[in-house]
């Protein structure tokens, strides 16, 4: 009896001591998921920017999707090809596709987008032409210059959709993070994102602010992430076979670093539109609308010298708010009534006259001269 009870316990012994081993290890693995889990929680909590990574993922998701509704079968884009960096950056992502700027809205510049077309566009596009030549690229940096309104913006989104390219409208802020490091990594992400995505264009707005010339003032972090970009930008040089193109758009361009400049050989000065060329703008922005037969766009376009594309547009979109706002206060006071029934409103009453043209060009005038405008206004005959 002795012996079988000794015998016994010399088989508890240990399956208890391996039953307790286990049970350790159980409490000592929840005991870790429990702190990485508050962990992250308290460090996502401290991070500032973890809502803005959060959204740029979700956003990222979005437009990946509808790249993945363009492409074939055999060039579906995985969320799982892309880290953190990345996904932050392809946040602002633009499909060809969701691009609505064309050639045909851009007036006044038929001979810079003929040369985008002929330089940039087409060696794009029909890349196997010549394939032997080693000089048949596009170039790796384009410069827009010029004042500001001037469809800088404009030619870069249609050029995007011309060649059929990925669009990264970048920007600048978000390459900036408080933690040391982070902007190093932010930056190398753009150039491996668009050649994961390429042809892929890196579109850069008012470029001189995030590439002006270096000085010895300049923040230890800012000048690094600085030559980084630089460098990695030099690393496209190496190969043949990528189609990545970054775009630059500047009304400042003296403010620019030399190194910069020289990554952007091919520049483009887009300039105020001669009187010709604002006609074409005005034919192009008024298209759409119905217009009085007493509109004379060759008069208007003689009155606005030193306007640009985005004046011109601004001028006749106050032309059409001023033709609503007097038929709305004329319609009020026939009716008696505040509230329009829109089944009584006449469009005919709503085609935009000259006169509308006129008085809103005054209005214009009136408000650059007193915040200090440069504008060469003729005198208006409203009569």
């Amino acid at each position: 009896m002795c012996f079988y009870n000794s015998c016994k316990l010399t088989m508890e012994g240990p399956s208890r001591t391996g039953y307790q081993l286990v049970t350790q290890l159980v409490r000592i693995g929840i005991v870790a998921i429990v702190t990485y889990y508050c962990a992250t929680w308290i460090i996502s909590s401290v991070d500032p920017t973890s809502k803005a990574k959060k959204k740029a993922k979700r956003l990222a998701q979005i437009q990946l999707k509808k790249l993945n509704e363009m492409t074939g079968q055999s060039n579906k884009l995985k969320l799982s090809d892309f880290n953190s960096y990345e996904l932050m950056i392809a946040s602002h992502l633009i499909a060809p596709a969701d691009i609505d700027v064309s050639w045909s809205d851009i007036g006044g510049l038929d001979s810079v987008i003929q040369e985008l077309r002929e330089s940039v566009v087409l060696p794009v596009r029909h890349r196997d032409l010549f394939q032997r030549s080693q000089l048949w690229r596009p170039p790796k940096g384009v410069l827009l210059y010029g004042p500001p309104g001037c469809g800088k913006t404009l030619i870069a989104k249609a050029m995007a959709k011309e060649a059929d390219m990925r669009f990264i409208n970048l920007d600048v802020a978000l390459l900036t993070d408080k933690w040391y490091g982070e902007s190093q990594k932010l930056a190398a992400a753009v150039f491996t994102l668009a050649h994961k995505l390429q042809p892929c264009i890196i579109f850069i707005d008012e470029i001189e602010s995030f590439l002006r010339m270096r000085a010895a003032a300049d923040h230890e972090a800012t000048a690094m992430m600085k030559t980084q970009f630089m460098m990695l930008w030099d690393g496209l040089l190496s190969s043949s076979n990528c189609s990545v193109l970054v775009l630059g758009a500047t009304n400042r361009p003296q403010d620019l670093d030399k190194a910069i400049l020289r990554r952007m050989a091919t520049q483009f000065h887009i300039g105020p539109p001669l009187e010709r060329q604002r006609l074409a703008i005005l034919q192009v922005i008024l298209q759409q609308e119905q217009l009085h037969p007493t509109v004379d766009l060759k008069r208007l376009a003689n009155l606005t010298p030193g306007y640009s594309g985005s004046d011109l547009r601004e001028l006749c979109r106050h032309a059409s708010i001023y033709r609503m706002r007097q038929y709305i206060r004329e319609l009020m006071i026939k009716e008696g009534s505040c509230v329009i029934d829109a089944s009584t409103v006449d469009e005919n009453e709503l085609v935009i006259s000259m006169d509308d043209l006129l008085k809103s060009l005054v209005n214009m005038n009136m408000s650059k001269l007193q915040t200090g405008g440069t504008y060469l206004a003729k005198n208006i005959d409203l009569d």
